[in-house]
This record gives structure tokens, C-alpha cells and sequence, in this order.
């Protein structure tokens, strides 16, 4: 929510999705209705929030199924990508963040620097998923300003100058924006 937040404060619409209320299937099956719904929404954006639990010193099943339903070549191929992880344990989330990066960048993603990982979950947040922890709320905006900042300083000027040099060629519509 804090993310979507501070997000909201620039020109990008935000969209989120929750991996628990998506439908899935795995790969190399039919996509289901929501695979298309979050393909097509990845596909369509300036930039991608990826979060993810740490499990057992990797990235939760749910966000690799994600992953894996944006195709090939990916959805998230040249989109800017921030990366959150939380964990339980009081060193955070720096395994699955490691391996999300690692995963993200073996499908073409632009990783942002200074991925935000939050440790003791339980005590950062409340039941209902709202941050209760100042320390906490601050890196969740810093990771949003992280993704903004990286596509006004280097992913807008690229394609404003591509579309210069392509004489006539519209930049997309969200270059411009930021």
C-alpha cells in the first residue's frame, strides 16, 4: 500500500495484483484468464514492483509462477524493476532478493538498484498488511522513488532520443510523463 502510495504521486497509473487472489497455471499450459490479465498488464507498464516472502533462503513458488506466466521472450524483458522481499528472521530477505535479481536479470529485466529487503515482518506489519513500522515505511517509499527515479534518469531519455533519432516516431506515451 505504501509502495502503491507513493507511486500514485507521479503520472503512472499503479495497478496491483495479489498473488493470492490470482489463478495461475504452470508453465507450458494453456495461460488461465488471469495470466493474461497480468501478462498484458506487465507488458503494458513503464515499470514493475516485484515483492516476495523469503521461504527457505529463496524466492516464494507464487512469485516465480508469475514469472513464469509473462512468457517468452518475458513481459518484463527491458522494464525497469524494483524488487522487495520480506522475511521473518531478523537479516531480512537478502537470499530471495539475491535470486529474484538473478531471475529477473536472466529474463531481461533492468533491475533498480537498492532493492529494499524488511526483516521481523510480524512486527513491521499488521494483520491487515499496514506498516506499523516507521523504518519499515520509509524503505517501502525510498524503493518507489528508487523505480521512479531510475526510469526519469535513465529509461525516459532512451526512448526520447531513440524516437528523435527514428525522425517522427512518437515517443510512448509514458516517456514524457515522469
Amino acid at each position: 500500500m505504501v509502495v502503491d502510495d507513493e507511486l500514485g504521486k507521479s503520472s503512472f497509473g499503479v495497478e496491483t495484483f495479489d498473488g493470492a487472489q490470482l489463478h495461475l497455471d504452470f508453465p507450458g499450459r494453456p495461460l488461465t484468464g488471469d495470466g493474461v490479465r497480468l501478462r498484458a498488464a506487465v507488458a503494458d507498464a513503464a515499470g514493475v514492483v516485484l515483492a516476495t516472502p523469503e521461504y527457505h533462503g529463496g524466492v516464494s513458488a507464487l512469485i516465480k509462477l508469475c514469472v513464469e506466466n509473462l512468457g517468452y521472450p518475458s513481459a518484463l524483458s527491458g522494464k525497469p524493476v524494483a524488487l522487495l522481499g520480506v522475511a521473518a528472521g531478523r537479516i531480512g530477505a537478502i537470499k530471495s532478493l539475491e535470486q529474484l535479481r538473478g531471475i529477473c536479470g536472466h529474463v531481461g529485466a533492468l533491475v533498480v538498484p537498492n532493492a529494499v529487503s524488511i526483516a521481523n515482518v510480524q512486527q513491521a506489519f499488521d494483520r491487515d498488511g499496514h506498516v506499523t513500522d516507521g523504518a519499515a515505511e520509509a524503505a517501502l517509499r525510498g524503493l518507489a522513488t528508487s523505480l521512479l527515479t531510475f526510469m526519469r534518469e535513465y529509461v525516459c531519455p532512451k526512448y526520447v532520443l531513440e524516437a528523435a533519432v527514428r525522425e517522427g516516431a512518437p515517443p510512448p506515451p509514458w516517456a514524457t510523463t515522469v
